[in-house]
């Protein structure tokens, strides 16, 4: 029985270069009572092992948070297995609005203690009171509503390159600090429609009983998030009413919803939405970046970096010795914890 992966990054990512068929990039969510998450985990790594899915899933007694890709021609007995799982059976999947299918190149089923972290310790917190869903028709109505309040419940960083007209953003990079500033932000307003929204529905739904939690009356939040939102809108011929990229926390790092432009290269301020890392390993920094500042500072985030990379494996590796990059994040709206000496200076 297979339980965890067994090759090299180099060959899973040759593999998958070499594939002839096509991927489909899915994600889905499930908030249920599961009772031993480490046999459940293991089951299911060997499932869909065998029919080559990749991805990263989180298992929790909570529920599941899986995005995954799927070779096309495994997607019915992909669907199977789910149905075989009570509290999968019928599930909806967010399809990927852009994919180029390389969206994965292994497969990570994580036991977690949770399945998104959320730095909730009441044990009155209930997460069968949630928020009311709204589809994509029933959202462009509600949020049309003068009386409505829409909150976006992602980090910075997803916020900045693509959100909603008229959607308020919590600053910061970690939903557990986003639950307490959103009931603080809204404490005023306790009687106004509030809608929720995430990437795919997790996150903004766990805020929604957390709002009702704390005694918000009218919450709702998006069904499925902006993935499903953006195939509806599609699907059914109604305004889309969100600006920009959407970031996935996949290879891709974004999925194109509007030919609009909302965002600017973090080094030249020139319009970009497209995020990369810092080529310089022991850096890494998530920042956006134009393509002419990526062939200037040869894919890195600084001059400092870029003089890293230069230098030969050996050095760069000693350099790397040592080092906890922490959360590393650019973000213009506080200052980023102080870089190791001679790496990024964004």
């Amino acid at each position: 029985m297979v339980l965890h992966n067994r090759f090299s990054a180099t060959e899973l990512k040759a593999r998958l270069a070499a594939e002839t068929f096509r991927r489909v990039t899915v994600s889905f969510y499930q908030y249920a009572k599961i009772s031993d998450p480490k046999l459940f985990r293991d089951e299911l790594y060997t499932a869909l092992h065998e029919i080559e899915v990749f991805g990263r899933i989180y298992v929790a007694h909570e529920g599941i948070n899986a995005q995954i890709s799927i070779p096309e021609h495994h997607f019915d007995a992909f669907r199977q297995h789910l149905d075989t799982i009570p509290f999968l059976k019928g599930i909806r999947l967010n399809v990927a609005v852009d994919d180029n299918g390389k969206s994965f190149w292994v497969l990570k089923i994580k036991v977690r203690e949770k399945i998104v972290a959320d730095g909730i310790t009441d044990s009155t917190f209930d997460m069968d009171n949630r928020g009311k869903y709204l589809n994509a028709r029933e959202f462009n109505e509600l949020s049309a509503d003068p009386d409505t309040v829409i909150i976006d419940m992602r980090n910075h960083y997803e916020f900045e390159v693509g959100h909603f007209d008229n959607a308020l953003e919590v600053p910061s990079d970690t939903f557990r600090e986003q639950l307490p500033m959103a009931v603080d932000m809204m404490k005023d307003n306790k009687d106004k429609n509030i809608i929720m929204y995430c990437t795919g529905g997790i996150r903004c739904e766990k805020a929604s009983a957390y709002m009702l939690h704390h005694g918000f009356n009218n919450v709702f939040h998006l069904e499925g998030g902006i993935i499903e939102y953006s195939n509806k809108a599609r699907e059914w011929g109604i305004p889309n009413k969100f600006r920009g990229k959407n970031f996935v926390f996949d290879d891709r790092l974004g999925e194109r919803i509007t030919e609009e432009i909302i965002s600017q290269c973090h080094q030249c301020g020139a319009p970009c939405d497209t995020h990369v890392n810092c080529a310089n390993e022991g850096c890494h920094l998530l920042f956006i970046q134009c393509e002419k500042c990526a062939e200037q500072f040869n894919k890195c985030c600084s001059q400092a970096c870029t003089d890293v990379i230069a230098l030969p494996e050996e050095e760069q590796a000693e350099m790397r010795k040592g080092i906890d990059k922490g959360l590393m994040l650019f973000n213009k709206r506080k200052k980023r914890r102080t870089a190791p000496p001679g790496e990024s200076a964004l």
